[in-house]
């Protein structure tokens, strides 16, 4: 039964769907720490004709970066890494073809998680390893999709863009980059590491990197929709070759992994981001290891275009806007593949919100994760009497 205070939202997402053309989205949002909302509108499966549930799996993209980013700062709180350590003290793969550029051996831990490791994607002739899965399988001479091995090996062959630190730009590499990180230092794999370590003490261990084929995916995991419709050749067997849809194998989503791969509900994203509110001890990170995990990088990171301390700026896996001399922040990500739209949102005052679209753009080619960003600001502002209930009780993990 939904709950009349709380209108704004449901008001929200009934319009824009439809003003959007979005098949649909899974909403939750907590309030100290307490699940006050939680809701499914519009098609998981617009064929099949079957509704967003408020348990529905979606991709969320680069919305992983936080979850992998706190993997990492776990790993320093207890004692296992350090900021300043160099990567490649950690990463025990060959590099494949070209000369291995030695600048590598400067990029650290710190780098990788503020985008500042030494790749530039943006640039006239730089390019993101993540969309190029043909190609490294062919340099690699593979026989499968590659791995997030096998991008981080076919890189380290590849000359750096920068000298690490020297600037930031987005970069998923990187990311990639500490997963081999974590699986060194804990000697686990990646995945498993994440859910026993981050996401089982928050009751959010249900959550699973993404398979590529619809068949291979879980029944509670909604059907994604190219808003391009755009196809290409399947990663996957038995498929192998066949031209499909970009969500449906044609991306490597598998290859995602550390810094893509996710597969979440919005309740267990909210679950994750709770982990954090101001006021309470986490079950995850010491008080020091959040404060620096939202910490100012240091250099021209954190910085604006006149050399000013930057309004926001990207710390240790999240984007940070420090509210005044408060102490605290807003902190955030979103995400963007092929049939995804997200974002997650940590709000100073004690709200967080996962707003997790199966749709990449509307008609205009917008992402619906940046349209929804003020207006769901908007509709809890106006929420006037908040509910004092607890809904990770009816949603148990």
């Amino acid at each position: 039964m939904n709950n009349p205070a709380l209108s704004p939202f449901d008001d929200l997402f009934t319009k824009f769907l439809k003003q959007n053309a979005i098949p649909g989205v899974g909403v939750a949002v907590t309030r100290n720490g307490k699940l006050v909302y939680a809701r499914g509108f519009g098609h998981a499966n617009v064929e099949k004709n079957t509704s967003v549930e408020p348990t529905a799996g979606f991709r969320i993209a680069s919305v992983s970066k936080p979850i992998t980013a706190v993997g990492v700062m776990h790993l320093i709180d207890n004692g296992k890494l350090k900021l300043d350590d160099p990567v490649m003290k950690y990463v025990k793969l060959e590099p494949v073809g070209g000369k291995f550029d030695k600048r590598w051996n400067q990029i650290t831990i710190r780098h990788c998680l503020h985008h500042t490791g030494g790749w530039d994607r943006d640039k006239n002739d730089g390019f993101d390893p993540i969309g190029m899965p043909w190609e490294i399988m062919g340099a690699l001479k593979l026989k499968h999709a590659p791995t997030a091995d096998d991008v981080v090996r076919y890189m380290l062959g590849k000359p750096l863009d920068f000298n690490p630190g020297e600037k930031m730009v987005y970069s998923n590499l990187g990311y990639l980059v500490l997963g081999r990180v974590i699986e060194t230092v804990t000697g686990q794999k990646y995945a498993p590491w994440i859910r026993a370590n981050i996401l089982k003490p928050i009751g959010a261990a249900v959550m699973h990197l993404g398979r590529g084929l619809p068949e291979d995916r879980p029944k509670g995991e909604v059907h994604y929709y190219d808003s391009k419709k755009r196809k290409s050749d399947c990663l996957y067997p038995p498929k192998l070759r066949q031209k499909v849809l970009l969500p449906d194998g044609g991306e490597n989503i598998e290859g995602f992994e550390a810094h893509g791969g996710w597969v979440s509900s919005a309740i267990d994203l909210v679950r994750f981001a709770s982990a954090f509110d101001y006021g309470k001890k986490s079950p995850l990170l010491s008080a020091e290891g959040i404060k620096e995990m939202w910490a100012r990088p240091a250099g021209k990171a954190g910085l604006d275009d006149k050399d000013k301390p930057a309004d926001a700026y990207y710390g240790c896996g999240w984007n940070v806007r420090p509210i005044g001399k408060t102490g605290k922040a807003n902190t955030w990500h979103d995400g963007l593949i092929a049939g995804t739209s997200t974002i997650l949102v940590r709000r100073f005052d004690g709200l967080n919100w996962a707003v997790l679209f199966n749709q990449d753009a509307n008609a205009k080619d917008e992402q619906p994760a940046g349209l929804i960003d003020g207006p769901m600001h908007e509709a809890a502002d106006a929420v006037k009497q908040w509910p004092d209930v607890d809904l990770f009780e009816k949603y148990p993990s």
